[in-house]
């Protein structure tokens, strides 16, 4: 079927930035204090991403979206209450670990070994969706290696916007310096595209769209997998609060670059 796309959203649930997050060391390694204890969300660059995937699906009849998700069952229930009234999707959940200190190349082995196993899923029209960044890890390199992993080579990342063309092309609006967008055209699926915030405005919530999701959704909690992340030798020497400092001076007719030059003076001195 033509320009139809099978589209994996991969996902990660965040504590609510409105949260106070102390980080801590556990015997585990590093955590966050109360970390199980506090409310999650959906991140928030993930989740511009899933809204993206919904749209494009709508747009083009026979299209699928799954959502990957890796977390603890429990979390991963409370945020999919909330999450699935905004879009209509297939929950795929990974029972595991979150946070700041998992390693990504692990995170990225458990998403793509769950992603090569999806049921139906068609890898010549594979969209790998995500998040450019990510409130929790940071790292900015979780999907493009698990687009690696995938084989797939074609990937822009901060993007905005896509356009779907007759032929299966599509053009990607990338983020660059300067408030601009880099234009790529893109042959087809398989591609690997890490969403920016995109076009779009959070879904209002839908109840009935809610009820379809959650009879999909509760089952394949029950079924989700387990696992484990290795951290490949990764350590953490010290985790702290960033320290809060703030100098005000009010200063006129300064130019750009001496504002510019004052501040890189003020980091080099920290």
């Amino acid at each position: 079927m033509a320009n139809t796309f099978h589209i994996v959203v991969c996902a990660g649930i965040a504590p609510d930035p409105l949260q106070t997050l102390e980080p801590v060391t556990t015997p585990a390694g590093p955590g966050l204090k109360n970390e199980m204890v506090l409310p999650a969300v959906l991140d928030p660059w993930a989740a511009s991403a899933l809204y993206e995937a919904a749209h494009l699906a709508a747009a083009h009849p026979g299209s699928r979206v799954w959502l990957v998700s890796l977390g603890p069952r429990a979390k991963l229930q409370q945020v999919m209450m909330t999450v699935a009234q905004k879009a209509s999707f297939e929950l795929v959940p990974v029972d595991g670990p979150i946070g700041g200190f998992t390693d990504a190349h692990a995170t990225a082995a458990a998403l793509t070994e769950t992603i090569a196993t999806l049921p139906g899923l068609d890898r010549e029209r594979l969209l790998l969706f995500g998040g450019w960044e990510s409130a929790t890890r940071g790292a900015g390199v979780t999907l493009q290696l698990a687009g690696e992993r995938l084989g797939i080579m074609d990937q822009f990342q901060g993007v905005d916007h896509i356009d779907v063309r007759e032929d299966g092309s599509f053009e990607v609006l990338e983020r660059v310096e300067g408030g601009k967008h880099q234009a790529s055209l893109c042959a087809g699926a398989p591609a690997v595209l890490g969403w920016a915030t995109g076009n779009l405005a959070e879904p209002r919530n839908n109840p009935q769209v809610g009820m379809a999701n959650m009879r999909t959704i509760l089952p394949a909690l029950q079924r989700a997998r387990s696992a484990t992340l290795d951290a490949r030798g990764l350590r953490y020497v010290q985790v702290s609060l960033p320290r809060q400092q703030r100098t005000t001076r009010v200063a006129k007719d300064m130019t750009a670059d001496a504002i510019a030059s004052e501040i890189v003076e003020w980091i080099g001195a920290e």
